[in-house]
């Protein structure tokens, strides 16, 4: 049984239908990549799939069990939405850090304000939150940043407290929408090493992306869109090999001439 599923997704804006019918699965554990020039609708499906926008058709299966219809979810309340969007952990492309607060802050402000304020055990669960952040940064290769804020961080630092932001909450999929096209390339390898890391501990992930030899190497599998279909999709050998797929080759061909 795959850990995710999506069925018949399809999502227009006015008359421009951007989603034509996407259906994929993805174990847990696995690396998915997404490819596709500007337009195929790649941002589009991740927003999706993160409740950001809501697709006009189309259901979503976790576990074996649908997350929700398109069609039969439209009058979801603000609270379902939230609870439905903890299973994914959404990195974005302009790290969206408060500036306001520190790098330990902007990870643990979501989960402490999960916890109810009456709760006998608040003091106990901000200390638990505050020891996994502490590790989290540590991990992300930032443990003396802790204090510092967005303003005093590089774009891959800012990115890496992004990354431990969204894995705090523990989400089923941690989700990627093109997490290195703001950095110049040193600071690139930053944030790409932290993902390499990821996919090693089995972090299942739905990345997002424009750099193909990253794609070529963490992922377990690669979807190429194309004008809002799933034009191929299979391994990386398949992607950047003989695929006998015209459009596919015609994408990756011109991406090697660049």
């Amino acid at each position: 049984m795959p850990l995710f599923e999506i069925k018949g997704f399809e999502k227009s804006f006015g008359n421009t239908q951007v989603l034509k019918g996407i259906d994929f699965s993805m174990e847990k554990g696995q690396v998915l990549a997404i490819i596709g020039s500007s337009g195929s609708g790649k941002t589009t499906l991740l927003r999706c799939i993160n409740f950001l926008e809501t697709p006009d058709k189309g259901i979503m299966y976790l576990n074996g069990e649908k997350l929700c219809d398109a069609e039969t979810d439209r009058k979801m309340t603000d609270a379902q939405i939230r609870k439905m969007r903890l299973h994914f952990g959404l990195v974005f492309q302009n790290f969206n850090l408060f500036p306001q607060y520190t790098a330990f802050e902007n990870i643990c402000l979501a989960p402490k304000l999960q916890i109810d304020k009456k709760a006998p055990d608040r003091k106990k669960k901000i200390a638990e939150i505050d020891e996994k952040a502490a590790k989290l940064l540590e991990n992300v290769g930032l443990a003396d940043k802790k204090g510092f804020y967005p303003c005093q961080l590089s774009g891959g630092q800012q990115q890496r407290v992004a990354i431990a932001r969204a894995l705090i909450l523990e989400p089923d999929i941690l989700c990627f929408d093109e997490p290195t096209s703001a950095l110049d390339p040193e600071l690139t390898t930053e944030v790409l090493n932290v993902l390499i890391a990821l996919s090693k501990q089995n972090t299942t992930m739905i990345i997002v992306t424009h750099e193909m030899e990253f794609a070529a190497e963490i992922a377990d599998e690669i979807i190429f869109m194309d004008k809002g279909v799933v034009a191929a999709r299979g391994t990386p050998d398949y992607i950047f090999g003989k695929s006998g797929n015209e459009r596919l080759e015609s994408f990756v061909g011109t991406l090697s001439k660049q």
